[in-house]
């Protein structure tokens, strides 16, 4: 950091706001650039990189071909890629990028530490890397949004480390006293993004690639829906509150509607929020009383977000002849707007006679592409138009391909959002209606499946149109970087931050406290959103009756072990789940609604959050070991019509029990009482258990080795379910 000393300049008025007086010196120094302008570029490189992984996916839930024929590039491996590359790559660059200019000028202060900030830039890049790699090939938790495994959790927590002392070393040495109140949201967003991934990502590891989570069944499913809806909560939304504090003002060039309808956004979020994770898992094993916290907490996140949403547009008064002109101010609007949508809609899902039409369906995910796209995306978008011709000193290359670039994402936006409503309505619907004879209607899974195809095939047109805008921006902007000049160490100057300070006037208002002090801040944030992790996370671990146990239910053998972990490497639990609400429309479907003591060996739980495909909870013993090795060879042989892909590598790769023993002995550690000498002989028991089934399927015909892949998942999908059905009898 440069900083020097000179004679006494005159002193903008602004610094007299706060009751100040003008510091007799000025300090000169220079802000960084350069990290800025890296985590933008990176931003658009990972957003056409997520997008078009986003488009091809969408494309194979109609056209199985797009699945390419090979097991790298399935749905079910390539799914959780586009997902974290939307989220940590896409989102989390732009997060970056906007805290890191932001914060300078909101402290006044060059960042704490430039190799912070560069070690912070590449080992985020790195990890993004690391996740593009591993995904398809198979190596994943399955736990949504927290696929990774283990080291790159780890490498996640320590980049997260540099990040936040990057962040509060800034936050310490600045000039500015009062921390606004975009910074708050940064802070709140760094310590619950800390909690929530360190809790999430207890792993016991079996290999380098390789682990379980610590927690189990119904257990797991609650500590995951806490860490993924907050997830959204606080790395979707937070971060980009605290953006849109600071650049819509910059954009508009109006103050903030109202300060203290900002603090009461801000506390009332991040209390709330946190809370509202069990709507997730409405109907499922979770104890009704965590379903009902859920429920009450979703529909109070209302008011905070609403809170947001019109202070936001309220900045606009008076400014709105410039949005009809400005093209950014349109990003900004509709994102505003979009958030609006999704943070209503939210609440209304959490209801319980919504969520019991709309979950599992497509509905779900046009509504959180509503706010991915509207308010990730659209602010997103604004802010690298805004940033990029400042930073380079250039007006931007081209407004036309701006405006062009508005009204194609926007139509990309509808084309997504409006066939998924539709779809996920169908679904609903469908899957629940009875004959006046009291049967099923549509007794098939595949019945509703065809009947949907039209809207994936009009979604996938909204996801390419709105590819489309993001290449128009990026094409404006590196052409706009290509006429202008970086400075890359912009020169500043301000008052060096007094030590002594009484406050006058209205800074005796309570709140100043917390405006000027970063450590109580934080405690602040990190005490109100541990309130109701506890509450809720706590008795469903201490009090046994939380999870009942069942008495036959057995933990997996060896090979079903390997055959479960085969489940989770192609990714099934993407389109299928594993979990039978007490539904009549659903137990006349698939059987017995689940209970939670059959899941207390399932590390991971697996119950899933679409059903794209039906569930399988109960598949045990529903069709023939032939059905299930025709089925993953050529899916429509059995199902026709079928938009699954075909898994030929499942019959003829060997499956790898050099590391069954260490499976099960991990198991063991997070407490499945597998015991010492069914660890020694696991392979024994496997081998047997596949020569049975390999002997089955010759007398069906079919000449398999017993040491494939397919034995070993063929093995698993007959377990599923059954454990409840031998108490019956």
């Amino acid at each position: 950091m440069n900083v020097s000393q000179k004679p006494p300049t005159i002193i903008s008025p602004d610094r007299t706001l706060l009751g100040r007086e003008a510091a007799p010196n000025v300090e000169y120094f220079e802000y960084d650039n350069r990290i800025v302008r890296n985590f933008a570029i990176a931003t658009i490189i990972w957003g056409l990189v997520g997008m078009l992984v986003g488009v091809l996916i969408a494309s194979q839930l109609f056209a199985p071909a797009a699945n390419l024929g090979n097991q790298y590039t399935t749905f079910g491996r390539i799914r959780p890629l586009h997902t974290n590359a939307v989220i940590f790559a896409f989102v989390g660059n732009a997060i970056f990028m906007g805290v890191y200019y932001s914060l300078q000028r909101l402290c006044k202060a060059r960042m704490f530490s430039d190799l912070l900030s560069r070690i912070h830039f590449w080992g985020w890049q790195a990890i993004i890397v690391s996740a593009a790699l591993t995904l398809p090939l198979g190596y994943t938790t399955s736990k949504e949004y927290a696929e990774l495994e283990w080291p790159i959790d780890i490498a996640i927590t320590l980049i997260w480390v540099v990040f936040g002392v990057n962040m509060f070393g800034t936050i310490i040495k600045r000039r500015e006293r009062h921390l606004y109140v975009a910074i708050w949201f940064y802070i709140a967003t760094f310590i619950t993004v800390a909690v929530l991934h360190l809790v999430n990502s207890m792993e016991m590891p079996v290999s380098f690639l390789k682990s379980y989570s610590m927690y189990a069944g119904v257990q797991d499913a609650l500590v995951q829906w806490w860490y993924g809806h907050n997830a959204v909560a606080f790395f979707l939304t937070t971060p980009y509150l605290g953006m849109m504090y600071y650049y819509l003002p910059k954009m508009a060039n109006r103050p903030v509607y109202s300060y203290k309808l900002s603090i009461l956004h801000f506390w009332a979020l991040i209390f709330i929020y946190i809370w509202a994770g069990p709507h997730h898992l409405l109907y499922s094993s979770l104890p009704d009383w965590a379903q009902s916290l859920g429920v009450v907490f979703s529909i109070m996140l209302i008011a905070p977000s609403w809170g947001g949403m019109i202070n936001g547009l309220l900045t606009l008064r008076g400014a709105w002849d410039k949005v009809r002109e400005d093209a950014i101010l349109k990003f900004m609007v509709v994102g505003l707007t979009a958030y609006g949508m999704a943070t209503f809609e939210g609440p209304m899902l959490s209801l319980k006679n919504v969520n019991a039409i709309a979950h599992f369906t497509d509905w779900v995910v046009s509504h959180v592409h509503v706010g991915a796209l509207g308010w990730n995306g659209f602010l997103t978008f604004a802010i690298l138009y805004w940033l990029i011709p400042r930073m380079y000193h250039t007006p931007l290359y081209s407004k036309k391909l701006l405006n062009a670039h508005f009204w194609i994402g926007t139509l990309g936006i509808l084309f997504y959002a409006v066939p998924m409503y539709i779809s996920g309505f169908t679904q609903g619907m469908m899957w629940k209606e009875f004959t006046p004879d009291g049967v099923l209607k549509y007794p098939s899974f595949l019945e509703t499946t065809l009947q949907i195809l039209p809207m994936h095939m009009m979604r996938a047109l909204g996801g390419t149109l709105y590819l489309l805008g993001a290449i128009l921006m990026a094409y404006n902007l590196f052409k706009t970087m290509a006429v202008g000049t970086l400075t890359a160490n912009e020169p500043a100057e301000a008052p060096a931050l007094e030590r002594a300070y009484t406050p006058t006037g209205h800074d005796t208002y309570w709140h100043r406290w917390f405006e000027r002090k970063p450590m109580p801040l934080l405690l602040g944030s990190l005490v109100v959103i541990l309130i109701g992790s506890l509450i809720e996370l706590v008795p469903t671990f201490m009090v046994e009756s939380n999870v009942p146990t069942i008495a036959s239910v057995q933990p997996y053998t060896p090979l079903e072990v390997q055959g479960r972990d085969l489940y989770i490497r192609e990714g099934c639990v993407n389109c299928h789940s594993q979990l039978v609400r007490p539904f009549r429309s659903e137990t006349e479907r698939y059987g017995d609604y689940s209970k939670a003591g059959e899941f207390v060996y399932d590390h991971p739980f697996l119950w899933g959050s679409k059903r794209t495909g039906p569930d399988l909870h109960r598949e045990g013993g529903k069709y023939p070991d032939s059905w299930h090795y025709h089925h993953m060879r050529e899916p429509g042989s059995m199902s026709p019509g079928s938009i699954m892909p075909a898994y030929p590598w499942l019959l003829t790769q060997q499956l790898d029990v050099s590391n069954t023993s260490d499976k099960l002995r991990a198991l063991q550690k997070v407490g499945v009482p597998y015991d010492d000498q069914t660890i020694t002989y696991a392979n024994d028991d496997l081998k047997t258990q596949a020569q049975g089934i390999s002997d089955r399927l010759a007398k069906e015909g079919i000449k398999v080795q017993s040491d494939r892949e397919i034995v070993a998942l063929i093995a698993y999908l007959q377990r599923l379910g059954t454990d409840i059905n031998k108490l019956e009898k």
